[in-house]
């Protein structure tokens, strides 16, 4: 009897643990979400790069917050600035002189978690890395929030200092 307790003592703090890591709820698996999150993030990143301005704007949400922590050149104090998805539109058309092939673009893209109509998603491009809140909305995914840093080496490069 003591065996047998001890083989399903044992079994179900197994099962607790796999559920507690997300073992067994197919994490490995394709989810059916998951390629049209993809196309979202890849709309962003691609669309800045290559100053696709149509391809950014189908990808936010009209009243996106991105943010970036930088350094208040007054102050010298960290600050958080915000740009708008008008704003981030606006410069990726007029980047058109800077586009660069899509061939030549490095970019990955993480989808961290899906629940129901809401994604996290990290994009990591050439000089940056972008966490990306989504919600579906009206049956498409857009990006509803940014939050970005620039890379240690692209840090260096422009003289930002590493912490703010």
């Amino acid at each position: 009897m003591k065996s047998r307790l001890a083989f399903l003592f044992g079994t179900i703090c197994l099962s607790l643990v796999a559920l507690c890591v997300g073992v067994g709820f197919g994490e490995d698996r394709p989810q059916p979400e998951h390629a049209a999150i993809t196309e979202t993030a890849l709309d962003y990143i691609e669309g800045w790069y290559t100053a696709d301005a149509t391809r950014m704007e189908q990808a936010l949400y009209p009243e996106l917050a991105k943010r970036v922590l930088v350094r208040d050149p007054r102050t010298g104090k960290g600050r958080i600035d915000h740009m708008g998805a008008m704003r981030l539109v606006q410069r990726t058309r007029a980047r058109k002189d800077k586009a660069i092939k899509l061939s030549d673009v490095q970019r990955e893209v993480v989808i961290l978690d899906v629940f129901e109509n809401a994604a996290s998603v990290k994009v990591v491009g050439p000089d940056w890395v972008d966490y990306l809140h989504l919600s579906k909305l009206g049956g498409r995914w857009q990006i509803v929030n940014v939050l970005w840093e620039f890379n240690p080496a692209t840090k260096e490069r422009l003289g930002i200092p590493q912490e703010l």
